[in-house]
């Protein structure tokens, strides 16, 4: 098995945890590209309520992964975890593919969302380990990344494929296993329990892990309720349901919202587009500033121009130019405020509670990933949706702001004394 030492300047790591963020983003986009087919169809006796009882036990099954699967990184090593999440949604997936009704094609949705809820947090742990020191901002938002790449990649192929709807489960679960065996032979560990390392170049993760191995202390989510984690997890908690509550919602509802507001559809479907690519433009941007400013910081300011930004959007631009400039800034924001936010607990909590806590965060805010979206159509529902959504949305961004306010200045641990500042 390598060791982090052995492949300290080799980036492969880089690329398979990115790509393991690709499956994250096939995952999000794909049951949309292929549940209107299925209700068409009524194929497997599909319709709208079974569409919906599926595409919610789908995220279900990502939270829980998140919550009791990630933290395992952090027993047994971020390399086996990521290798068994992948393996594990790689064949559930398959498997939905030969689902013969609703409720099985959903328990395997479910059972494909434990493991991949779990690669998340585990892969952004194993990032900050092997990341040089002073680089988590940029190695999680440009890890992140491929959680875009792989929704749009998605979005593209179902053009192409859909509606043979099997297809697209089939290409998603043999990605994966295509993805194994490089996994397996090139990816270090990056824990010192699973893989003790030898000399070499210093890093980050070399300080981190080495602190782990002299406290020895056992791990798991009731450390988080020990000094001095509580108002950390609160203040975490809160911002992460408030991050994926604007990414969900906005990414569900955005071009029902603008067709609300009197835009066409085909402009709200641009739009969706545009506030994707200023995504990805603000992935970049916000790692480097969050490097050299502090994370908590650049995090704080970016969920308050999310706020401020969203608010604006209730005013109707009847400049094209201007209303695409408008949502491309937004997207720059929004969407890069939930990876600080990641980028921030790897950060705060030393290596062997990392994957703990990026997991409870993860997990926390897959509830908002539900909410969101399901709060958001509720106003349409009650024809309220425009200009109230932007409001709903623009207040979910102001209560992330309050909640980090929360974290405390600075963290004292048995393993180290980490600044809340960066």
């Amino acid at each position: 098995m390598p060791t982090m030492s052995s492949a300290r300047r080799s980036q492969w790591p880089v690329w398979l945890c990115w790509l393991a963020m690709v499956l994250d983003g096939f995952d999000l986009v794909v049951l949309g590209t292929v549940i209107p087919t299925l209700i068409k169809t009524g194929e497997l006796g599909f319709d709208a309520v079974g569409a919906t009882f599926a595409a919610t036990i789908s995220l279900v099954g990502v939270g829980l992964g998140a919550l009791f699967i990630a933290p395992l990184s952090d027993k047994f090593g971020r390399r086996r975890l990521l290798i068994a999440c992948v393996a594990g949604f790689s064949l559930f997936t398959i498997g939905v593919a030969f689902a013969p009704n609703v409720a099985v094609f959903s328990v395997l949705r479910l059972l494909a969302g434990l493991g991949l809820g779990a690669c998340l947090p585990a892969a952004l742990a194993y990032m900050n380990d092997y990341a040089p020191a002073g680089s988590a901002g940029k190695s999680t938002t440009r890890t992140m990344t491929g959680y875009h790449v792989g929704a749009v990649a998605t979005a593209l192929l179902a053009i192409f494929i859909v509606p043979n709807w099997r297809l697209m489960f089939i290409i998603g679960g043999v990605a994966g296993l295509v993805l194994l065996p490089f996994l397996w032979a090139k990816l270090p560990e990056s824990l010192p329990e699973a893989a003790p390392a030898k000399a070499g170049e210093p890093t980050k993760a070399t300080a981190d892990v080495e602190r782990s191995a002299i406290t020895k202390q056992k791990t798991g989510f009731r450390d988080l309720l020990q000094k001095p984690y509580p108002m950390v997890a609160v203040g975490i908690g809160i911002a992460s349901f408030m991050g994926l509550l604007l990414v969900y919602g906005l990414n569900t509802w955005l071009p029902q919202l603008m067709a609300a507001a009197g835009y066409p559809v085909s402009t709200g479907l641009t739009l969706l587009l545009v506030l994707n690519v200023g995504a990805v433009a603000g992935l970049f941007l916000a790692g480097i500033l969050a490097d050299k400013h502090g994370t908590k910081r650049i995090v704080l300011l970016w969920f308050g121009l999310s706020a401020v930004l969203l608010a604006i959007l209730s005013v109707k631009i009847q400049n094209e130019f201007l209303l695409n400039a408008a949502v491309f800034v937004t997207g720059v924001f929004v969407f890069s405020s939930q990876v600080l936010v990641y980028a921030w607990v790897s950060q705060l909590f030393p290596a062997r509670l990392r994957g703990t806590a990026l997991g409870f965060a993860a997990g926390v805010g897959r509830l908002g990933a539900i909410v969101g979206p399901a709060v958001t159509g509720t106003l349409v529902a009650a024809n309220i949706a425009y200009p109230a959504g932007f409001y709903v949305f623009a207040a979910a961004g102001l209560l992330a702001v309050a909640a980090l306010f929360l974290v405390p200045h600075e963290v004292k641990t048995a393993d180290t004394t980490v600044p809340a500042d960066r």
